[in-house]
């Protein structure tokens, strides 16, 4: 197929995302296979990657959850082939069993683990800082700033990788993932060739006496990968100075900025790290020996700043090193207006009035997320709500579902990770009187749900659960999972029956409804909710948007307010679809419906005589 990643010729130019980029490092690098599990901010790298399969130059997979992508990720590097495995920073927590072992044991093909984090929670539920997984399991690490270092360390990363037969980490940020800039290609060559699998138990299988001798070869890897990032193009030295600055990741790009916006360029003498780990300690070492005082620009934990600190005792220079403080604190992003306020305080210079001030985003207009007009997930919730109201206590899970918890429907009181829903639930009902129901959708289900829903079985636990099977990965951009169905799958994936695999683990109180269909789904609930045990409810609507766009489904009728009142504002206060609109005023409120917005699922005429249907226009 002809695409512009696909471009053959070197010194090309385009204007990509950061995670475009990626795929293009990847590409001229000769990836062999790419695995993952789609998490926002790095849903693009394997969507991309998908998009271009047909090219033939690898082989790709949605798997069903980050363990598994790296395990197949890693399974083919020990086979020898060139491998890329991508998910958001939480996913590496689920990931992280088979990725310290695979440090351990070293994968002769090459892998490189793609993992983006968030700072600031753009999407996410915390703001760990993955570095410190780079550092703990023993793997290299680099750092983009800009969309030509996200292709170019992408490239070098699995190079490096398969040089040292170890695993590698390129630690992106949502800001890098979703930048774009303009990105000069390399030369696009052949696939890597696959390296001859060895077979060999006492490195690849790490019973207690193979893991120890490991350790040791996996330290003096370490080692060489130290003495490449000593020489290492990414960690450059420029300007001049007693005053320095130490950047890494996207930092790097503030700094830039901010020296550039205040005319501080020859002020400071600055270190940029992008082959952040194992630590250039020597050139460290020589950068903070020429320097009064360090300003160190990390986002997130500090962790070059406690490095530092631990280099300069231990080799005895003296110098003031500045690190997290007002401007730069361990929460959210840095911008260019904090960085410079950190540099005009190390440079003892004023800041024009206006330069740096911080927006006082609390007074912004707010835009809380909403589930989407006509999404069926807002009917089940009005549904379970209706029968359970605040009776029962409501263990959620991770997906745009998760916004259940937004009045009025509260249908979220406490939340863990991916797969948590039926497990924490199932804890909560164990010293709990009150009935509990769990959500989970489909893809998470298939992510790790059924080992949660297979305890509850085997450990006899009260809980409801309610599968919001909305046929799609719906979250992240509408990636395939085992539950979407066959005609959408293609011939490359088999479809997983969700009903069959519930029934498979044990469940024997399983039950179907379509969400839009009202007076069903509160029946179902109803007769569950008299029920006790392990009980699951199956509701099954496409994800409003994947019918549209996919399936090809449009509803040829819209909602209209037939008669202003008491009723329609009912509708609006218990159901809240945004495709609704209140006017006039507070003596006199009118309520309207957004043709445009309105996808015609008609939950709102099942829920007050007040809406009736039409035709769309």
């Amino acid at each position: 197929m002809s695409h512009p990643l696909l471009a053959a010729e070197a010194g090309v130019r385009h204007l990509l995302l950061g995670n475009e980029a990626i795929v293009r490092g990847a590409l001229e690098a000769g990836i062999n296979v790419v695995t993952c599990y789609p998490g926002t901010p790095s849903s693009e790298i394997p969507d991309t990657f998908h998009y271009l399969a047909s090219c033939g130059r690898y082989r790709m997979e949605y798997s069903v959850n980050e363990k598994v992508a790296v395990e197949v990720g890693a399974g083919a590097a020990l086979a020898g082939a060139m491998s890329m495995t991508t998910m958001k920073h939480v996913g590496v927590n689920v990931a992280a069993d088979p990725l310290f072992t695979a440090a351990y044991v070293g994968l002769p093909g090459g892998f490189v683990l793609v993992s983006a984090d968030d700072p600031l929670c753009h999407s996410s539920q915390d703001e760990q800082d993955n570095r410190t997984y780079a550092r703990f399991m023993g793997m290299p690490c680099f750092e983009p700033a800009t969309a030509q270092e996200a292709k170019d360390m992408t490239r070098e990363a699995l190079l490096l990788a398969r040089e040292l037969q170890q695993p590698v980490m390129l630690r992106t940020t949502t800001r890098v993932n979703h930048l774009r800039g303009p990105v000069t290609f390399g030369a696009l060559g052949e696939p890597a060739p696959i390296v001859p699998f060895e077979r060999n138990p006492m490195r690849f299988v790490p019973v207690p006496a193979v893991a120890q001798g490991r350790h040791k070869v996996l330290v003096e890897h370490l080692e060489n990968a130290r003495a490449k990032a000593e020489a290492s193009p990414w960690n450059k030295v420029s300007g001049e100075g007693r005053i320095g600055v130490i950047a890494s990741g996207i930092s790097r790009a503030y700094l830039a900025d901010a020296l550039a916006e205040n005319g501080w360029e020859k002020d400071v003498k600055v270190l940029e790290l992008g082959f952040t780990w194992p630590l250039p300690e020597n050139l460290l070492a020589d950068f903070m020996s020429g320097c009064d005082t360090v300003l160190v620009l990390e986002e997130l934990q500090p962790l070059v700043e406690q490095d530092l600190r631990a280099l300069a005792q231990e080799r005895k220079i003296d110098v003031s090193i500045v690190g997290k403080g007002p401007d730069l604190t361990i929460f959210g992003e840095y911008s260019t207006g904090a960085v410079a306020r950190a540099l005009a305080a190390v440079l003892g210079k004023e800041l024009p009035s206006a330069d740096g001030a911080a927006i006082d985003v609390s007074r912004l207009p707010g835009r809380p997320p909403n589930l989407c007009a006509g999404c069926s997930h807002r009917a089940m919730y009005y549904a379970v709500r209706k029968v359970f109201g605040d009776e029962a206590v409501y263990s959620s899970d991770i997906g745009c579902y998760t916004l259940g918890m937004v009045p009025p429907l509260r249908a979220a009181d406490f939340l863990f990770c991916m797969g948590s829903s039926v497990s924490a639930g199932s804890g909560f009902s164990m010293v709990s009187d009150r009935p509990v129901v769990g959500f989970i959708g489909d893809s998470t289900f298939f992510h790790s749900g059924m080992t949660g829903l297979a305890n509850a079985v085997f450990n006899k636990h009260d809980v409801l659960l309610v599968i919001l099977d909305n046929g799609t990965t719906a979250m992240t951009g509408h990636q395939p999972n085992p539950g979407v169905c066959t005609s959408v799958l293609g011939e490359g994936c088999n479809h997983l029956d969700i009903e069959s695999v519930v029934r498979g683990i044990g469940v024997t109180d399983v039950a179907k409804v379509k969400p839009f269909n009202m007076r069903g789904t509160l029946k179902t609930i109803e007769e569950m909710k008299a029920r006790s045990g392990v009980r699951v409810i199956i509701a099954e609507e496409p994800c409003m948007l994947f019918a549209r766009r996919t399936l090809k489904q449009n509803r040829p009728q819209v909602a209209e307010v037939a008669t202003q009142g008491e009723e329609a504002l009912k509708c609006l206060a218990e159901l809240a679809c945004p495709a609704f609109r209140r006017g006039g005023t507070a003596e006199a409120p009118v309520v309207s419906v957004d043709e445009s917005q309105c996808s015609g699922c008609m939950v709102c005429l099942q829920v007050t005589p007040a809406i009736r249907a039409r035709k769309r226009s």
